[in-house]
């Protein structure tokens, strides 16, 4: 069975081939389907986005789409950057950037109010309309500074309290086993697992 990741973040797919690898799909990114446009992500929660990811890369491929849409909310930012995870320092910035505008954003703010959210949603859409969603949450404190040289986005700053380093500071697997996006995809592979099954009974 074939699946098409509906990203073209490098990270992002390195680190969804792992978790998809033990299914034995084919995973695919739009890299592979150069026509496929850029899709704007202009909903309100990470599930309306994911859907609409999930669904207009479907349409557009003709094969399983796979997105997911994860962001930080941090508390003493009010939720922020939640959606705007991605363009938190503005359009076309980058990781580093974004990263810089948090550190900003929260100088002076003591660890014991320096409490955070990573929140992950995976949409499923199969071409013929049917969509799948499942979620993961890791909470977590910001730093005060970049730590780990692994991982992308706000990973360098993402501390988990019971293993005191960041995300990028972890192995993969020990990542995609405590992480947003590692919960909702255990979640989302027993959908896969499903579907694949429904496919070859067919």
């Amino acid at each position: 069975m074939r699946i098409v990741v509906a990203t073209r973040n490098r990270g992002k797919l390195e680190e969804l081939a792992v978790m998809l690898g033990p299914l034995g799909v084919d995973v695919r990114s739009l890299e592979d389907y150069p026509h496929v446009p850029e899709v704007v992500e202009d909903g309100k929660t990470f599930a309306e986005n994911a859907v609409k990811k999930a669904r207009e890369v479907a349409g557009a491929t003709g094969e399983i789409a796979l997105a997911d849409d994860s962001g930080l909310e941090v508390d003493c930012l009010g939720g922020a950057p939640g959606v705007h995870s991605a363009r938190f320092a503005g359009e076309g910035k980058d990781d580093r950037a974004n990263n810089e505008k948090l550190i900003r954003l929260m100088e002076g703010v003591p660890r014991e109010k320096r409490g955070a959210c990573f929140k992950c949603v995976v949409a499923l859409a199969v071409p013929e309309g049917r969509v799948y969603t499942a979620e993961g949450a890791c909470r977590g404190i910001i730093g005060d500074k970049p730590r780990g040289n692994g991982g992308f986005g706000y990973d360098p700053l993402f501390i988990v309290p019971d293993l005191g380093k960041t995300f990028a500071e972890l192995d993969m697997d020990v990542k995609n086993a405590v992480s947003h996006r590692g919960k909702a995809f255990a979640r989302a592979r027993e959908i896969i697992a499903g579907l694949a099954a429904g496919r070859e009974g067919r």
